[in-house]
This record gives structure tokens, C-alpha cells and sequence, in this order.
């Protein structure tokens, strides 16, 4: 996801081994945070300044996303299995079946950089529900974020960006922010613990966030939301990532689409008093009751040129009826983060698709992609 590099790469590059499991949050910070924006008032942090953040950590790429740059489009349908209903009376839960489509993605701002990083694998989706409703959602596979508060996000991303004299953020700086932030540190020892998905199609995709569901009965409670492959998980060794093509994951996953569709089970997961609701670095504990509301169906990958998500914004607080962002603060900042990189991107020239694999994709062998005229 990095713009010039992720951080990971620039400490394996420049052997800080002191700093590894730190490049790991990097990769994913950049990334998941790019769904963020909204609760900015005038005296507070404004958005502008978290966008400059993002370019300058990895590099302005017009006509790109600032955060998950390289992704694959995807296009699918939900069946709700009405069990939902118990929980929120947004139409996505009606026993129907709602078109969607979507974006795999990698943490980073980098359109073209190597897969074998580190880093967040990522799900974006967009219901388009009945009377012109929509509901959007940015998802990881992993269950929780880096940081806290947009705040904190905007440090890190300064105390982690590469000196241009160097090519390599200052150490200091790095250290002197963990200090302050052991969530963050703790963050990055999970991700150089936890087992990576071979694949986008065996990973879990995590709400992260909590949200406030409110059925028809005016009954309101709060949530965070799991999507389960039917895909066996496989881990992904890690000490083989920097051998592997540019483009692996993605070309795998297209391939798979290629033979048939994926499959993922939707769960509404219920919190117990005293689990926390507006911290997204908190995890829940895995015994919390989840209630099984619908069925997502991939059916086939499109490149960005020619598929239907390029110029989505996926703000996650795009909602329907029955669904409300939760007190945490992310929510807010993800939403005033987006729109103004989507603003930016969408007034530069549109860039071709870093992913126009002759394997994966056959019709586009031997062609450059497509150009395209800025979404208005």
C-alpha cells in the first residue's frame, strides 16, 4: 500500500532489525486508515492535513487512491437469510438477494508495489439496496485497527515517513512514537505473530469498527460484523514473500474467480457489557454471541479500467436505515478523509490499472488498459 516504499521494505531493505514488527503496522496503518474521515470540527484535526500525510509517506500517484492504490474490482450479490431482522431492519438482512460489487485490496499507497508485504488484505463492498439505499463497508482481515483516534494516525504516519535524505524514516522518531502509543506497539506485534492468508479468498474480513443496529421495533444495540470464507484458510509462509511475483495474490484470487464463485458468510457479532464500542484497537473476545444474517457471493474479477468500483468512494459510514456509525471516533475521520482524497484523485487524470495480467485476466493480453476520462 506504501507510496515510495512500506515501511517493512525500507527497514529490510536498510537491515533496522530492530524495527521490523514496526513496518508491518506501517503497510497496514496507511492502508486501513484510508477508510477513514467525517468527526472534524474547525478547531480540531481537518482532513487535509491526514491526505498530505498519506502522500507523503508513500508518494503522490495521480489518479489513484491514497490509501489500498492497488486493487482488484470484484462483482457479486448477498443473500440475506432474514435472521438479521432480529437486529437491524436495514433491507440488505430481508430474505432477497442484493447486487454488489467490490475492491480487493493491499495496505498502501503505491499503485504498483509487490504483494509479498505484511500488511492488511482488504475487502470493500457496496450494496445497492432497494429505494435508492446503499450501504458501503471497509474491512481487513484482521479484527482490529493500529490506532485509536485520527490523532493518532496522522502521527504515526509522520513519524514513520522516509527522510528524502535517507530513503528510511528516523528511528528515533519511530521509537519515541511507540513509546506513546502501546497500542500501536502491540499491533505490530500481532502482525508479526499472526498467520497472513495465502489468499484474498480464504481471509475473514473484519467490520473493525463497531455500528449501531436498530431493528423495527426501535430496539437499538451495538455491533461489529465478521464475513467467513467458505474457503479452507491456508497460512501464507512470510519468509517466502519476498520471492514471490509482483502480482501473486492478486493473480491468484482472479484465477480462482476464473474457475468459479467465492463464498463468505456474513455473522453480526454481540458484545457483552464492558467490551468496548468506540476503540477499534480492542479486540472482542471469540465466544461473543454472532448471529448469521446472509451469504455473500463473489462471481467474477474485473481489472479497475474496465469494472465497476474504480471511482467508488467506500466510506463506511454510507448507510442504510437500521445501521449507524457507533461513538468511534475513526468512523467520523474515515468518512472527511476519503471525500477529500476522492476529490483529489477524481480531478487528475484517471491512471491505468496496475493489475492487467495476461494470466489472470486473458482478454487484456497484449493491450495497454484503457484510459479513462475522470469520474465527475
Amino acid at each position: 500500500m506504501p507510496g515510495a516504499y512500506r515501511l517493512q521494505d525500507i527497514l529490510n531493505r536498510r537491515g533496522l532489525t530492530s524495527l521490523l514488527a514496526i513496518g508491518a503496522v506501517a503497510g497496514g496503518a496507511t492502508a486501513a486508515f484510508a477508510y477513514a474521515g467525517g468527526w472534524l470540527a474547525p478547531s480540531r484535526l481537518q482532513p487535509a492535513p491526514i491526505v498530505n500525510a498519506l502522500e507523503g509517506h508513500d508518494g503522490r500517484h495521480e489518479g489513484f487512491r491514497r490509501a489500498h492504490a492497488k486493487g482488484l474490482c470484484v462483482v457479486g450479490h448477498f443473500d440475506g437469510t432474514g435472521q438479521g431482522l432480529t437486529l437491524s431492519k436495514a433491507s440488505l438482512f430481508r430474505q432477497a438477494t442484493t447486487p454488489v460489487i467490490g475492491r480487493f485490496s493491499l495496505a498502501g499507497g503505491v499503485p504498483d508495489a509487490g504483494d509479498g508485504r505484511v500488511t492488511f488484505h482488504s475487502l470493500a463492498l457496496k450494496f445497492q439496496l432497494p429505494a435508492g439505499e446503499q450501504w458501503r463497508m471497509a474491512m481487513n482481515h484482521v479484527p482490529v485497527f493500529p490506532v485509536a483516534t485520527p490523532q493518532a494516525f496522522l502521527d504515526f504516519q509522520v513519524a514513520t515517513t522516509p527522510d528524502p535524505a535517507t530513503g528510511k524514516p528516523d528511528p528515533a522518531k519511530v521509537q519515541a512514537y511507540m513509546a506513546r502509543h502501546p497500542e500501536t506497539k502491540a499491533f505490530a506485534d500481532y502482525m508479526a505473530k499472526a498467520p497472513l492468508p495465502s489468499s484474498f479468498a480464504n481471509a475473514s474480513y473484519n467490520s473493525v469498527n463497531a455500528f449501531r443496529f436498530t431493528n423495527g421495533q426501535g430496539q437499538t444495540r451495538l455491533a461489529r460484523w465478521i464475513f467467513t470464507p467458505e474457503a479452507p484458510f491456508q497460512e501464507l509462509d512470510k519468509a517466502t514473500l519476498a520471492a514471490q511475483p509482483r502480482d501473486f495474490l492478486f493473480d491468484e484470487v482472479a484465477g480462482r474467480l476464473a474457475q468459479g464463485p467465492l463464498v463468505w458468510h456474513m455473522s453480526i457479532i454481540l458484545p457483552d457489557v464492558g467490551d468496548p464500542t468506540d476503540d477499534a484497537t480492542k479486540p472482542w473476545p471469540e465466544d461473543r454471541r454472532r448471529v448469521e444474517v446472509g451469504t455473500l457471493t463473489i462471481d467474477r474479477a474485473v481489472t479497475e479500467d474496465d469494472g465497476p468500483c474504480r471511482d467508488v468512494n467506500f466510506d463506511p459510514t454510507i448507510l442504510p436505515a437500521g445501521v449507524a456509525p457507533s461513538d468511534d471516533p475513526l468512523l467520523a475521520a474515515r468518512s472527511s478523509v476519503y471525500a477529500v482524497g476522492y476529490t483529489r484523485r477524481t480531478g487528475e487524470p484517471a491512471a491505468p490499472s496496475a493489475l492487467a495480467h495476461d494470466t489472470a485476466f486473458p482478454a487484456t493480453a497484449g493491450r495497454q488498459p484503457a484510459t479513462m476520462e475522470p469520474a465527475q
